[in-house]
C-alpha cells in the first residue's frame, strides 16, 4: 500500500504555523492538482481545518514513502512560501497501514483537539467530495475513504464516544459559562455563519443567551441562520457598532486575514468602561488579531 498520511496538527504545531500551511477553501482543488505534478503522485486528498492540514497522497509503484513524505513537505512549504526546515520541524507522516490508521482515527474524532468531536467527520467528506470532483482520486483513494467512513461511523455507534458528542463550538460556550455568572445576562456577537457558528449559536441559547448578533460577509446567509435562532444579523462592516455592547465574541469564518483589529477592540473597550469581554477565536487563519491578547 503507498499511502502517505502527512500533515500537521494541533498537537505538532501552534496556530502561528497552522494558519500559514491553511489552504483556502477556493485554493484547494488548484492545490491538489498542482501536487500531483510536483511531487509525482498519482492521487491525493487534501484536508484543511481549524486544527490541521493534512495530505493524503497515493505515490508510484516502487517509490520510497519516506522520500515521497520529504517532496510533499518541500512542496507544502514552497506553496505557502515557508522556510522547509520550519515545516519539518512540526510536520509529522504515516506510511501504509500505519497512514490508513491515522486516517481511521481523524475520521473518528479520536485526533481531535476536542476527543470524539463530530464536526470532522463531515469536514473529512467534504474534503473527500472536493477531490474526487477535482479529479485527483483515483482507484486506491476511491477504495479507502469509503472504507475509512464506514470504520469511523461503527465506532461512533458501537463505542460510547459519541454518546456525549462535545465539539470546539460547545468547549467555547462552556468557557463563557464558567466566567459569567449569569449568561441570561450577556450579549453575544458571533463572526461568521458556518457550521460552527450554529453550533456555537445553538449552545449558547441553550445556555440562556437570548441576545445574540450574528456577523457575515453576506448578509443572506447571516439572515437565514438569525431567523433559525431569533438572533439579529448584520454585515462584518457593522462589527464596530455592536462590539462594545458585546460580552462575548466568538468568530470562526475562512476569511485569509483579521476581521477585528487590536484597534477596533480598544475603542469597544473605552466605551464599556472595561467591563469584561470575553473573546474566543476559533478561525485558522485568525479572524482576530494576535495582539489584542494584549489588551
Amino acid at each position: 500500500m503507498n499511502l502517505i498520511a502527512l500533515g500537521i496538527n494541533h498537537n505538532s504545531a501552534n496556530v502561528d504555523v497552522r494558519e500559514r500551511v491553511a489552504f483556502a477553501p477556493e485554493q484547494v482543488s488548484e492545490a491538489m492538482n498542482d501536487v500531483c505534478r510536483a511531487a509525482d503522485i498519482d492521487e491525493v486528498v487534501v484536508l484543511s481545518t481549524c486544527n490541521r492540514t493534512e495530505i493524503y497522497a497515493v505515490a508510484p509503484p516502487n517509490t520510497s514513502l519516506d522520500a515521497k513524505a520529504r517532496e510533499l513537505i518541500d512542496w507544502m512549504a514552497a506553496y505557502h512560501h515557508l522556510s522547509v526546515d520550519d515545516l519539518r520541524g512540526a510536520a509529522y507522516h504515516h506510511e501504509g497501514e500505519a497512514a490508513l490508521r491515522h486516517m481511521v482515527h481523524v475520521a473518528a474524532g479520536l485526533d481531535s483537539m476536542v476527543l470524539g468531536e463530530p464536526q470532522i467527520f463531515g469536514q473529512l467528506k467534504s474534503a473527500y467530495a472536493v477531490a474526487s470532483e477535482a479529479g485527483t482520486v483515483g482507484s486506491e483513494l476511491g477504495r479507502l475513504f469509503p472504507r475509512v467512513f464506514s470504520i469511523a461511523k461503527k465506532v461512533r455507534t458501537d463505542t460510547a464516544i459519541g454518546e456525549n458528542p462535545v465539539s470546539v463550538a460547545y468547549a467555547a460556550v462552556d468557557v463563557a459559562r464558567r466566567i459569567f455568572t449569569d449568561l441570561g445576562d450577556c450579549n453575544a456577537l458571533l463572526v461568521g455563519a458556518g457550521e460552527t457558528i450554529e453550533l456555537v449559536t445553538r449552545h449558547l441559547i441553550e445556555a440562556g443567551v437570548s441576545n445574540i448578533v450574528i456577523a457575515n460577509r453576506t448578509l443572506g446567509r447571516a439572515r437565514e441562520l438569525a431567523q433559525k435562532f431569533g438572533a439579529e444579523a448584520v454585515l462584518l462592516a457593522e462589527i464596530p457598532d455592536h462590539l462594545p455592547t458585546s460580552d462575548i465574541v466568538i468568530t470562526s469564518t475562512a476569511s485569509q486575514l483579521p476581521i477585528i483589529g487590536k484597534g477596533t477592540v480598544e475603542s469597544a473597550l473605552k466605551v464599556r468602561r472595561h467591563r469584561p469581554m470575553l473573546m474566543i477565536d476559533i478561525a485558522v487563519p485568525r479572524d482576530i488579531e494576535p495582539q489584542v491578547r494584549d489588551l
